[in-house]
This record gives structure tokens, C-alpha cells and sequence, in this order.
């Protein structure tokens, strides 16, 4: 008779296994999580009430409405014009820095990820917008992928974002509005770090990107008519929240709403554009409660298996100080990012690590920050790194090692934003501090 921890390891295997043959990532964590129960309580009525309680539970969280509202405020801000306008402004204003266009690929990431909500999109659209111009202009393959895939993961960090609301479900009692207003102070710093890191690169190496074309007082001041939308959605949505005007269910309500409505205003609300607004919205939101579901059922075959149990015991036994238990958080993340995404990994980890760091005194909202930034990297680090996997369906003929290489000097950035955070932690509790 295998012991638990031993079920448990293997179930986590068998996981990994059929992930790397191609399965469905929330089928596999159902799965696995359903056949793990019942070989620990084989009995087929309990599992299938498991499963049933689960969907239930998860169709009646009435928070998790807010997730499918910011998804469709992302896809009608797309459908609007609005990326292509942020990308425009940042690039102007931005015209004076070496490897300019790479920067302001940064820049409107940063801007599209506060009306999105998700890493895969923001990489999508401005890759579709940006890469194009950068090679057309010239840029090293390598220099225009790795921003634009590390652009991508500040989708993720500035509000509003589909991992922090998940990560306050999993934690209880964080509340979704503090949480993301924690995340506009690190994403703000993670982009101008990013900037910096293409200047330098441009510096070394000035053959992967042409001399800056600077642009006059006057088109800088003109490009920021295009961006009147985003400020009217962002300053309404996250304006509202933050001020406590109304909660995070009802602003992605408004978000919605509005960004419908710009669409109508810049003439771009089609029959066409509608649909495929709509039909995004529903098959990104499936995917995701799919996760959901399956992490959920995976998590309670993992509690059972008593391993979170025996992590947690085994940390307060070592009497670790908190940087090294953080140091080994960080390697299991990094490790986590190259095989999943960031939806399974806060469902899987959560549970596990989240007593620990409570145990050390920490902050929730902190922890959930830290989490984010960790997942980024595996959002750009090979083998999978999702965001360059994105890159190259965008760009089919640039391989996939050049992407790599790309991203890579911007792994040191996100662990550097780490770095600071730790050393630094009111850069993310100054904001929901404030919020009482």
C-alpha cells in the first residue's frame, strides 16, 4: 500500500506527463485530481459528488462574474483601436531613446495590460501592432520579440488582472480592490526597468536597432488625443474602485459598458467586430473556469495526499529564515512557469505556500504581488515560456530560439523588480494602505 505523500507525488507526475502529451491543462488537473481521489477513497459516489460540489461551488462565486466582464472590456477595447493608439503615443513620446520602438512596445503594453486583464492578449495585440513596425524598421528579431513577449506579461501586474482576482478568491478575505491597487505602483516600476533594459542593450549591442527617428513637441502632444479613451476607461473603472465608489463586480460592469461604447464612438462597432468581441470573451472565459474547476478538484486530491501538510511542517521545523524560504518559493514558480500557466500555478500554489508566508507575518496582498511578478517569468523562460510561444504564432518565421534569446535579458529585470520589492515592500502596500 503506497503512502499518501507517494500518491501524491505520483499524481503530480502523472500531471506533468500528460501535459507534455499535449492534454488540455484543466482536463488534466480534473483528471488527475479525480483519479487520485478515488484511489485514496475508492469510492466512485464520493468522487462524483466531489466533482459536482466543486462546479457548484465555483458557478455560484459570484466574484468570479468579474472575470469575464474585464476579459470582454479587454476585447472591445481591442476592437476600438485603443492598443494601436497607445502604441502610437508611447512611440512618440518615447522617439528619443535608443531601440525607441522596443521601448514604446513596453510602453503600451503597460497601458493595454490596465484595460485588459491578461498576459496572453496584451502579448497578442501588441504583437500583431509592433512587430511589424520594428522589423520593418530594421530591429534585431531578437531585441523586438523579447520586448514585446516581456511587454506581455505586464497584462498581468497592472490592474485589472485575471490572476489577482483568482489569487483573492484562493486566499479569502483579500479583497480584489486593494489588490489591485497594489499592483499599479511594481508595474509601473516593472516597465520603466524594462526600458531601461533595452536602452542598455541597444548601448552594448547598437546593431540590433536603428538610431532613435526623434519626433517634434507637436506630435507628441497630438498622438495623446487617441488616448483619451484609455484615461476615461481606466480613470473610471480603476477610479471608482479605488475610491470605493462602487465594488470590483460593478466596475468591470462599467468597464464593459464603456468600452462598448467607445467602440461605438470611434465607429468601429461592426456586426462583425461585435460577434467576435462576444465569441473571445466566451471561449477565453471557458478556458478559464475549465482551470478552475480542475485545479480546484487537483488541489483537494493534493490536500489529502497530506504534501502541503508536510511542506509547511517541514519549513517551520528548519527555522528558515523568510528570504530563503522566499529563494525556494521562487525556483518552485520559475519551475512551475515553464511547464503551465499562470492560472494553474495560483491554484496549485496557493493552498500550499500561502499558510507559510502567514506564518512568517507577511502580507497577503504582498505575497500576491510577489506571486505575480515570479509568474512572469515563467510567462518569457524556455522551454515553454506561453508569451513567446504567442510571439511566434504572430511571426511564424522567426524560430523560436531567437524569441528565447530575446527574452532572457528580461528575466534579470523581473528578478531585480523582485529584488526591490522585497527590500522595498511599501512599493506595493502604499496604495491599498491608503484605501482604509
Amino acid at each position: 500500500m503506497l503512502s499518501l505523500p507517494t500518491i501524491g507525488i505520483i499524481g503530480i507526475i502523472v500531471f506533468l506527463v500528460l501535459i507534455f502529451a499535449g492534454m488540455n491543462i484543466g482536463l488534466s488537473l480534473l483528471l488527475t485530481g479525480c483519479v487520485g481521489f478515488y484511489i485514496i477513497n475508492p469510492n466512485l459516489a464520493a468522487a462524483t459528488s466531489m466533482v459536482q460540489m466543486t462546479v457548484t461551488s465555483q458557478v455560484t462565486t459570484y466574484s468570479l462574474i468579474v472575470i469575464p466582464l474585464f476579459i470582454m472590456m479587454g476585447n472591445f477595447a481591442y476592437q476600438a483601436g485603443l492598443s494601436s493608439a497607445l502604441f502610437d503615443a508611447a512611440n512618440k513620446w518615447l522617439s528619443r531613446l535608443p531601440g525607441n520602438l522596443a521601448c514604446a512596445a513596453v510602453a503600451a503594453s503597460a497601458g493595454f495590460g490596465a484595460i485588459c486583464g491578461s498576459c496572453a492578449a496584451t502579448c497578442a495585440t501588441m504583437g500583431a501592432i509592433s512587430l511589424p513596425e520594428m522589423r520593418k524598421h530594421g530591429y534585431a528579431d531578437r531585441l523586438s520579440t523579447g520586448s514585446i513577449a516581456m511587454g506581455g506579461t505586464l497584462g498581468i501586474l497592472i490592474p485589472p488582472s485575471t490572476p489577482m482576482i483568482i489569487y483573492c478568491i484562493m486566499a479569502n478575505n483579500v479583497s480584489i480592490g486593494k489588490m489591485f491597487a497594489a499592483g499599479v505602483l511594481p508595474g509601473i516600476m516593472l516597465a520603466i526597468l524594462c526600458i531601461i533594459t533595452i536602452v542598455v542593450l541597444v548601448k552594448i549591442h547598437p546593431n540590433i536597432a536603428p538610431p532613435p527617428q526623434k519626433c517634434g513637441w507637436k506630435a507628441r502632444f497630438k498622438s495623446l488625443t487617441g488616448l483619451i479613451g484609455v484615461v476615461v476607461l481606466f480613470g473610471v473603472v480603476l477610479g471608482g474602485l479605488f475610491s470605493g465608489f462602487f465594488p470590483a463586480t460593478q466596475s468591470a460592469a462599467v468597464g464593459a459598458f464603456l468600452a462598448i461604447l467607445l467602440t461605438a464612438v470611434n465607429r468601429k462597432l461592426s456586426w462583425a467586430n461585435f460577434v467576435s468581441a462576444i465569441r473571445d470573451t466566451i471561449t477565453t472565459f471557458a478556458m478559464t473556469f475549465l482551470i478552475l474547476i480542475g485545479a480546484t478538484v487537483f488541489s483537494k486530491f493534493l490536500v489529502l495526499t497530506t504534501i502541503p501538510s508536510l511542506i509547511g511542517t517541514t519549513i517551520k521545523e528548519a527555522d528558515m529564515p523568510f528570504w530563503a524560504v522566499l529563494i525556494l518559493m521562487t525556483v518552485v514558480y520559475i519551475i512551475l512557469g515553464m511547464i503551465m500557466d499562470e492560472l494553474p500555478m495560483i491554484l496549485l500554489t496557493v493552498p500550499i505556500f500561502l499558510p507559510i508566508v502567514l506564518d512568517y507575518g507577511i502580507d497577503p496582498i504582498w505575497f500576491g504581488i510577489y506571486i505575480i511578478l515570479v509568474m512572469e517569468l515563467g510567462a518569457i523562460a524556455p522551454p515553454v515560456g506561453m508569451n513567446c510561444f504567442i510571439i511566434q504564432g504572430v511571426s511564424k518565421d522567426i524560430p523560436l530560439s531567437t524569441i528565447y534569446k530575446g527574452a532572457l535579458p528580461f528575466v534579470i529585470t523581473i528578478l531585480v523588480a523582485v529584488v526591490i520589492i522585497y527590500f522595498f515592500p511599501q512599493i506595493v502596500m502604499v496604495i491599498p494602505n491608503s484605501m482604509g
